[in-house]
């Protein structure tokens, strides 16, 4: 008898596992190494891109977020002792190490961001530091992350197929991840819109202080 090895509806959105997981971890990784690119074009021209660093700082909140919700659940599940995460065994040391810098510089970073944001101009100097300086460590740490898991990324999307590498879409779970992703990058994309009304005292800031 024939055996249906299609996927079930349910397995599209909540399959995966333990492989799942790393296939959206690293997938949002992706995403957010793209849209970091682009941020930091704008900080080379931050007097001409103000409006564009502030869209584009908001729009990461969503997929930063997602990024460490899937790793945190790595790490929870983890050192909960579940089987299948222990078995396949913990990051490298340089990374578990790092870790933490990586999250609180990361909260930093947004935290200052937002804060400058709604302050606006008026802010103090301290405050304008403090978000210059913790994005410098979050960079830093966060190219050591990427740079730690560039060998895994070929194990999690491609598959050997007649002597080639092929990109794998068979794995479970791939709505899901698809439609989180997504949704990351729609929900960042409205919270900047939303938030566009208060780039206007920054743009005029930094253009007086070009003309200065």
């Amino acid at each position: 008898m024939a055996v249906d090895v299609r996927e079930a509806p349910l397995q599209k959105v909540t399959g995966g596992g333990i492989n799942g997981n790393e296939r959206l971890t690293s997938a949002t990784g992706i995403v957010l190494i793209v849209l970091l690119a682009a941020i930091g074009v704008t900080i080379l021209r931050i007097r001409s891109l103000t409006q564009v660093h502030l869209f584009l700082g908001l729009m990461l909140i969503p997929p930063v977020a997602l990024k460490m919700a899937s790793t945190g659940y790595r790490f929870a599940r983890y050192y909960t002792r579940n089987a299948v995460y222990r078995d396949r065994g913990a990051p490298p040391a340089l990374l578990r190490l790092t870790a933490p810098i990586v999250v609180v510089s990361t909260i930093a970073v947004f935290a200052t961001g937002v804060a400058l944001l709604a302050i606006g101009p008026a802010a103090g100097g301290t405050l304008r530091a403090l978000h210059k300086a913790s994005f410098i460590v979050w960079i830093g740490f966060i190219a050591i992350h990427v740079l730690g898991h560039l060998s895994d990324l070929q194990k999690i999307f491609l598959i050997r197929r007649a002597g080639r590498m092929e990109y794998n879409g068979l794995a479970a779970g791939a709505l899901g991840r698809t439609i989180s992703i997504a949704g990351a990058l729609i929900a960042g994309v409205v919270l900047a819109i939303l938030l566009i009304p208060h780039f206007g005292a920054w743009s005029h800031f930094e253009v007086f202080r070009a003309g200065r």
